[in-house]
């Protein structure tokens, strides 16, 4: 029988009481239904923004070296891997692999982890571009989703994952769904009566359109931010723009009353649903940039935010502090005797804000918008006076849990200040690092890119490149990575149009420390709308929002196989590939045909590219007609409009 935390508890009591004077009922009773949901949950001991002294648990919080994964990840893998088997096998069998059991496979190894598949999924940056195609994906993968396991669907994909990683936009995405119960995006899309959650057609700058978990008007809406922000100011603790970056994603983010600003990352790890693990693991990364610095390079060391921890495995800090403690003031790794602990630091919108710090900039370039209150652009301003132009793409961490900490190798070891930022910064748009530690033993990871690198805002691969360019390098700490080739051999052999695989032959890495996980690389392209919008585009209609889900759906699923009837069976390949090389398995017929049909052969062609205007793969959505992705008249074929039926049915 599983029993709900003392804390928790109380809450439920307080909430089912008789409020007292000036309580609002109403949002201690969505706090009520956040813990018996089991979702992301008001966990900050102050109650509101802020964080706040606690007494230190008996078992004083520590930094740990990154040599191992942490002991609760073991033991949370130990129950995950398990629960991986039944939907990887319902998958295998939906594939269409009908000349090798892969179900068999799986079931006779179920209790070797060795040989089990382990699968990851990691979804890259670029604003709601990345949150509403990574979405689209997320959706084909889910098994909840109504037609995802019919015939050419990926239903299953996403319950057979360990993890699920997300930087920048696609980290919203990622904190959204664990922020509000591991929803399916069907739910996400469609909301709560009188909720704003992923209500875009009103920008971050206007504020939510609905009443009840939402606010009334715009001036009220900031006023709020405002009032939170101040919140942890007057509590002594630094405030920087992306506090208030975070606080306005959390109103679309987050279904709680005022975007539930006392919501926690490392509450997600007590969440029945996570704990038990019947879901993947959530894994957010953002970049640490050195002292006196502007510039965020590829030996800059990539820190990851998990339910548990906050760090890095990079050679640099090489550590992890505890996600619920971070706040807390460490030095060379430990709270001193007489120290207290700090809890609530973590808040939920200050970490997918961290993450997405390059939207500081989006922020201070509206400040002038009529929509913000003078007394929020002034409270902003003054920020920016203080730390100057260049820091305003920062997240303050202060107190730095590494202080003193690695202080040979960590650059920051004595600055009280962490500085983090946009996890793409570095290039690494598509949050890989995490996923081919070779701790983790991630065997194939699903990267979907919605990165904007050509100049009509599709992906030409250099988020893949600068993974495997930093691997060549000491920062990269030994960890291997699938050589990529250069942007205009994705363009001129349409890589970024189609899935491609990465790093299919093993035999490539045999002077390697390991075996890095094949990589299926997903990235957008206009299959039935123009999804190369601009990354700083504030504000979509339902119908632009629901159409380009849509599209990351038909990317994810080449069409419900219209484009390629056995891409299901391929995927399934995709999966199998490192176990089957590990078992000495011969590989099926259909699968030598799917990796030569997918995997990159090492083929180049750099011969020069002038504007990238990609043709549509399917029929354009109606709305979509006569629009291109710079806003002019569509051109080209169109070709395929087989298959579509079940997802219109959807989205």
């Amino acid at each position: 029988m599983r029993f709900l935390p003392l804390p928790l508890l109380s809450l439920i009591s307080a909430a089912l009481g008789s409020p007292a004077a000036g309580i609002d009922s109403s949002r201690y009773a969505a706090e009520v239904r956040d813990v018996v949901m089991g979702r992301a949950a008001p966990e900050a001991p102050s109650g509101n923004y802020a964080p706040a002294t606690v007494d230190c648990p008996q078992e004083r919080p520590t930094i740990r070296g990154a040599g191992s994964l942490s002991q609760s990840e073991q033991d949370w893998l130990r129950n995950r891997r398990n629960k991986t088997i039944d939907p990887m096998v319902q998958f295998l069998r939906n594939s269409g692999l009908t000349d090798f059991d892969a179900a068999n496979y799986v079931t006779s190894n179920s209790q070797n982890f060795s040989i089990v598949p382990n699968i990851g999924i990691a979804v890259s940056g670029g604003g709601y571009r990345a949150l509403m195609n990574g979405a689209g994906f997320i959706a084909a993968a889910d098994s909840r989703v109504p037609g995802s396991t019919d015939k050419g669907g990926l239903g299953g994909l996403l319950q057979s994952s360990t993890y699920l990683a997300g930087l920048s936009g696609g980290g919203w995405l990622v904190g959204s769904i664990f922020a509000n119960n591991f929803s399916s995006v069907v739910q996400l899309r469609d909301g709560y009566q009188g909720s704003s959650l992923w209500q875009f057609s009103n920008s971050i700058f206007q504020g939510p359109k609905d009443k009840g978990l939402s606010i009334v008007n715009t001036v009220e809406y900031w006023n709020k931010i405002m009032d939170q922000v101040d919140e942890k100011r007057d509590a002594g603790y630094d405030a920087s723009i992306t506090d208030y970056w975070g606080r306005t994603l959390s109103f679309q983010l987050i279904n709680a009353p005022d975007g539930g600003p006392s919501y926690t990352f490392s509450s997600i790890a007590d969440a029945p649903n996570f704990s038990s693990a019947d879901t993947p693991m959530p894994i957010l990364v953002s970049d640490e940039r050195r002292p006196n610095t502007e510039v965020v390079s590829l030996n800059s060391t990539v820190i990851e935010f998990n339910p548990w921890e906050i760090g890095s495995y990079d050679p640099t800090i090489f550590g992890f502090v505890p996600t619920r403690y971070v706040g807390s003031n460490f030095t060379a790794g430990s709270i001193s005797d007489g120290g207290h602990c700090v809890r609530g630091f973590d808040s939920y919108s200050y970490v997918m804000g961290t993450s997405s710090s390059l939207f500081n900039a989006f922020l201070l370039q509206n400040l002038s918008s009529p929509d913000i209150p003078d007394i929020v652009t002034n409270a902003i301003t003054s920020i920016l006076t203080r730390i100057g132009n260049d820091n305003d793409d920062i997240a303050a961490w202060t107190p730095n849990p590494f202080f003193g900490y690695n202080n040979n190798t960590n650059a920051n070891a004595d600055d009280h200040q962490l500085t983090l930022v946009d996890g793409g910064m570095d290039l690494q748009n598509i949050p890989l690092h995490p996923l081919i530690q070779p701790a983790r033993a991630v065997d194939v990871v699903f990267a979907v890119d919605s990165s904007a690198d050509t100049s009509t805002y599709f992906p030409n691969g250099t988020a893949l490149r600068a993974t495997y360019d930093r691997s060549l390098t000491d920062i990269a700490n030994g960890t291997a990575f699938p050589r990529v080739p250069d942007a205009e051999t994705f363009i001129n052999l349409g890589l970024n149009k189609r899935p491609t695989f990465f790093g299919c032959d093993a035999s490539a890495f045999a002077n390697a420390s390991h075996i890095p996980p094949l990589i299926v690389y997903v990235p957008n392209a206009p299959y039935t709308t123009a999804s190369n919008v601009s990354t700083f585009d504030p504000a979509y209609s339902d119908e632009q929002r629901n159409s380009i889900i849509k599209n990351g759906y038909n990317v994810a699923t080449m069409g419900n196989g219209t484009v390629d009837s056995g891409w299901t069976a391929c995927v399934a390949c995709a999966i199998l590939r490192r176990s089957l090389d590990r078992t000495g398995t011969t590989i099926s017929p259909t699968c030598q045909t799917c990796f030569t049909r997918y995997c990159w052969n090492g083929t180049t062609d750099s011969t020069p590219v002038g504007s990238y205007e990609p043709t549509p793969i399917l029929q354009l959505d109606a709305q979509s007609w006569g629009v291109s992705a710079r806003g002019g008249a569509a051109a080209g074929v169109v070709y395929g409009v087989a298959g579509l039926v079940a997802l219109s049915l959807v989205f």
